[in-house]
């Protein structure tokens, strides 16, 4: 890894960890710079999810408030995240690496049409949230069922995992984005450590442990920013940066 490598990775990291506190897919800008870099697209993955666990707790903790009062929704979430993201930590463990190179465009895609059509997820949840009350027993069910699939998804590949959270959430929560936006990066992180403690455990050789390093520097302090200045941002501008990197990641794959 060259010095300029190096700073580049360490950059993308601030941005992942700002991203992900605000607006979640903070990876398709960490993924797609290891992969431009010449990272194997698994030990891409491994490291990053590595990285940016750091990025998640100060996240995390910058948006503490928002978590009062969630306790009794989240203490279903939070099992069904950490069981989902076994599983897909597991699926990525043991698939061939064949089969995730070839995957991996398509999740990649997915990600960045979530990313573009993230206003209208917020739109909805926002009216969602607004003309419903109350959480029943079917629609609690349902809103673990989906956490939990989600799980799977980010223990596989954690690209965009925050905003198909707040997808599920805002279509079944009577609560405001920022409140949604509190649980999402609580239950991201989750599925970021068990992700990280699995590759850690069965794959230590496969992660590139400076790469994971440089992304956990940056997005420690990524995630302080985008807690505290992060609403102040535009989130078009977000946006199209996610997508043009993650643009250049997919045609780095591709090739």
């Amino acid at each position: 890894m060259t010095p300029l490598e190096a700073i580049a990775i360490l950059v993308a990291g601030i941005g992942a960890g700002a991203i992900n506190a605000v607006v979640g897919s903070g990876t398709l800008i960490t993924f797609p710079t290891l992969v431009a870099f010449g990272f194997p697209p698994v030990t891409a993955t491994m490291s990053n999810a590595v990285g940016l666990v750091a990025g998640g707790v100060s996240g995390t903790w910058g948006y503490r408030r928002e978590l009062a009062g969630q306790g009794s929704r989240l203490r279903w979430q939070i099992p069904a995240s950490l069981c989902g993201a076994i599983l897909g930590a597991w699926l990525l463990l043991h698939l061939p690496e064949s089969v995730f190179e070839l995957i991996v465009p398509v999740l990649l895609v997915l990600a960045l049409v979530l990313v573009v059509l993230q206003p209208r997820i917020q739109a909805w949840a926002k009216e969602r949230g607004s003309h419903e009350a109350g959480l029943s027993r079917p629609r609690l069910l349902l809103l673990t069922a989906g956490t939990f699939a989600v799980g799977v998804y980010g223990g596989y590949f954690t690209a965009a995992q925050g905003i198909l959270l707040m997808g599920v959430m805002g279509a079944i929560l009577p609560e405001s984005l920022q409140r949604m936006n509190g649980a999402k990066n609580l239950l991201s992180l989750l599925v970021n450590i068990v992700a990280a403690l699995a590759y850690t455990l069965v794959a230590f050789d496969r992660i590139s442990w400076a790469a994971a390093g440089l992304i956990a520097v940056g997005s420690l302090l990524g995630g302080v920013l985008g807690a505290r200045y992060g609403r102040r941002l535009s989130p078009a501008a977000l946006r199209v940066t996610i997508v043009v990197v993650g643009l250049i990641g997919l045609g780095r794959l591709l090739a």
